[in-house]
């Protein structure tokens, strides 16, 4: 245990360092794992807006197709006789380029269901270094940072906030998913491109909160 304790009261800042050139001197133990985190958090977020802009493009795509070949179902509702095989095998051809857009998406959302639980990794992570250095300095922590001026139970309550907002921003991709290749309005359409592009779970400022994560562990130049 003691030696547990000596590692952990290692763990934090150089601070003989003035505050605005002060940096970490990461090594081992708790701010080595919080500091890993915030990177991971930065790729992690990378991954998403990524995949995001493959999955806008597969859900704009399923759209366009699907109003195409609503037209086509209205014009041929009553074709000749000699246009009906044309019609049938042009519906059938259209239906299956259609699935095939539809599995490519629920490939992308599968993706980001992987993201998201690699979130929930990292946010064990920081709860049990939370709980640790609870365990051997009391409920508030221990009295120097472990890097420019977050608490370490900040680092726990900032992994919860990205959390929650992926968690409902997966939730609205995975709504989007089952609704957009079954919807024929145009402007309900529009409704669910406009919210898969711009992601209202996610606002600015669930990125600025990454933004200070990222400072606060010395990935981010003051």
């Amino acid at each position: 245990m003691r030696e547990l304790q000596d590692q952990m009261e290692g763990d934090s800042c150089d601070t003989s360092a003035t505050p605005s050139n002060r940096r970490c001197t990461w090594i081992t133990g708790s701010a080595r794992k919080i500091r890993d985190n915030a990177a991971d958090w930065h790729n992690l977020m990378l991954r998403w807006d990524r995949l995001n802009d493959e999955g806008f493009n597969l859900a704009a795509s399923i759209v366009n197709m699907r109003h195409s070949q609503g037209d086509l179902l209205v014009l041929d509702t009553c074709p000749p006789p000699s246009q009906s095989t044309s019609a049938e095998a042009q519906q059938v051809a259209g239906a299956a380029e259609l699935q095939d857009e539809c599995l490519k998406l629920q490939d992308v959302v599968d993706r980001m269901v992987v993201v998201v639980k690699k979130m929930e990794h990292l946010v064990e992570i920081q709860r049990g270094v939370l709980q640790l250095e609870e365990f051997q300095f009391g409920p508030e922590g221990r009295r120097v940072p472990l890097c420019l001026s977050w608490k370490t139970r900040e680092f726990e309550e900032m992994s919860g906030v990205l959390l929650a907002a992926f968690s409902q921003e997966l939730k609205l991709k995975q709504t989007i998913l089952q609704e957009v290749a079954h919807t024929m309005t145009s402007d309900l359409s529009k409704v669910y491109l406009s919210c898969w592009l711009h992601q209202p779970f996610i606002p600015a400022a669930t990125r600025l909160g990454l933004e200070a994560l990222l400072l606060e562990t010395g990935h981010r130049p003051l």
